[in-house]
């Protein structure tokens, strides 16, 4: 009796399994769809921050200090 209510109970059907697995495909399907609204925002913050003079500014008061006497260019 307990091994034929316990087998009957493990028992999922078609339909319950259809169910969870949209539900489940529905919360990545969100989850995609944030991470590519963000993606967008990102590039589009990344593409008006290099037009700005600040990044220009950094990149040329660069110098290169390879030259030093730590590499034997005396």
């Amino acid at each position: 009796m307990l091994n034929r209510l316990l087998s009957k109970a493990l028992i999922v059907t078609t339909t319950q399994l259809t169910m969870i697995l949209i539900a489940v495909a529905s919360i990545f399907l969100v989850f995609i769809i944030i991470a590519i609204i963000k993606m967008y925002r990102l590039k589009a913050e990344n593409k008006k921050l290099m037009e700005t003079n600040a990044f220009k500014d950094v990149d040329e008061s660069y110098k290169d200090f390879t030259s030093g006497h730590l590499y034997g260019d005396n």
